[in-house]
């Protein structure tokens, strides 16, 4: 199958291209840089060329604090953009992969949700990523839709990194406890990808790592397995103010009979660390 990911200069979507090559794809990956999806001329000649069977479309506005005040700029990334692509793809004659997330809900279930559940995103990044979503799947029937969260990976910024570059500097750091996700290790997730498309089970999927845990719980288990001598103090949404608000409890589980199973957040951790180490020494 021929691959096409969009957003390959990512987090993800470096791990997508890698992942899908090892599993005998023909991969071809480009970044905001060689594909704009906000340009739909340029993702359109890109398609024309390339004839993927298969995009997936890593590209999107992550800031979620600074989507608050540019909604309008996220909007056009997260939401237009998606229907770009999904709509170029079809065209192509290609499915495609909108990889989502969590903050389409507002976390207010108290249980895990599942696909059948109804979206209500509390903040601007959560409201584009939910119009990409139904942008996607207007422009091409042959749609993955597919719902992650607290995604973590060795090619961009992110939680565990903010962590331990806190603690090169400070001995002890304030995290929220009353914020409940399922971290997620972007190589992971892009192997469950990479089985997903090679099925035609089309439609929403959610994708997470197994169990759950306050982002005050995941940095004290960063600093553990990292054997970091920094202490994490238990704060709460309010006491850190933040411009976007978080849905409180937004962890995901897939009532597919034949859903893809990640491995836990524990595993996904040590799995980063270990990569981490690897690529600094």
């Amino acid at each position: 199958m021929k691959v096409l990911v969009a957003g390959a200069a990512g987090m993800l979507g470096r791990d997508m291209v890698l992942a899908a090559g090892n599993a005998g794809h023909d991969v071809v990956g480009f970044g905001r840089a060689e594909m704009d999806v906000t340009e739909a001329d340029q993702v359109r000649r890109r398609m024309d060329l390339e004839r993927p069977d298969m995009v997936v479309n890593c590209s999107a506005w992550t800031d979620v604090d600074g989507a608050e005040a540019a909604e309008e700029a996220a909007f056009a990334v997260n939401g237009t953009g998606a229907g770009i692509v999904a709509a170029a793809a079809r065209e192509a004659g290609a499915a495609v992969v909108f990889v989502s997330t969590d903050y389409v809900f507002d976390g207010r279930k108290g249980e895990p949700y599942v696909e059948s559940d109804q979206p209500a995103p509390l903040s601007a990044y959560g409201r584009t990523k939910l119009a990409g979503e139904e942008a996607t799947a207007a422009a091409n029937k042959r749609h993955f839709i597919v719902r992650s969260s607290g995604l973590f990976g060795i090619n961009g910024g992110n939680f565990v990194d903010t962590m331990l570059r806190l603690a090169e500097s400070t001995n002890e750091v304030l995290v929220v406890r009353d914020q409940v996700v399922s971290p997620t290790y972007t190589w992971h997730l892009a192997y469950g990808l990479t089985r997903l498309i090679e099925g035609i089970e089309y439609g929403i999927h959610h994708m997470a790592a197994a169990g759950q845990c306050s982002w005050y719980e995941f940095a004290r288990e960063i600093f553990e397995q990292a054997k970091t001598e920094t202490k994490v103090l238990s704060g709460t949404t309010e006491m850190l103010g933040r411009p976007a608000p978080r849905p409180a409890f937004s962890v995901l589980r897939s009532q597919r009979e034949h859903a893809i199973r990640l491995p836990s957040w524990h595993d996904g951790l040590a799995g980063y660390l270990a990569q981490r180490d690897s690529d600094t020494n």
